[in-house]
């Protein structure tokens, strides 16, 4: 059995007049991910950890900033295209491990829902996607609710 462990990480400033999406799921918050998409820093984080541990292209360089076929695209989306790529390529998902951070909308109470939209998407079993919240404790440029950074790591396995 052949094993690979990718990581991603992604980073959005939260502002005003963009709906709060996060693993798939819009929390109710006053401000929301800024991005070219949807803005879903946690999808785009574990989309990069798909596609590192494939050893594929990543997530800016499939679907760049630069293009308006991606403006305001739902990250499901891109998810879904990018997981299409890597289990292409031979492997299946062992488990995710999400980790969110952010002052802004609280995690806890919608980490059932995004984990079930996340492997809705990846058409594994919920018991393989875990998330977790986390706070910047007040400290630094990003605490008081301006962001939200999210590092996702994966295992894939194959035959």
């Amino acid at each position: 059995m052949r094993v690979r462990i990718g990581l991603g990480s992604d980073l959005h400033e939260l502002v005003p007049g963009r709906p709060c999406i996060l693993g798939g799921v819009t929390l109710p918050y006053e401000r929301g991910p800024r991005g070219h998409s949807d803005g879903d820093a946690v999808l785009h984080a574990l989309t990069d950890a798909l596609l590192g541990a494939a050893g594929l292209d990543d997530l800016g360089t499939r679907f760049p900033d630069d293009d308006a076929r991606w403006a305001g695209a739902d990250s499901r989306r891109l998810l879904a295209a990018a997981w299409d790529d890597v289990r292409a390529a031979g492997w299946e998902l062992a488990n995710a491990d999400v980790v969110i951070q952010t002052e802004g909308p609280r995690i806890a109470p919608f980490r059932a829902a995004m984990a079930e939209a996340i492997a809705a998407v990846l058409g594994v079993e919920v018991t393989r996607i875990n998330l977790k919240g986390k706070s910047f404790e007040g400290l630094g440029a990003l605490a008081g609710g301006r962001a939200v950074l999210v590092q996702a790591v994966v295992l894939l396995t194959a035959d």
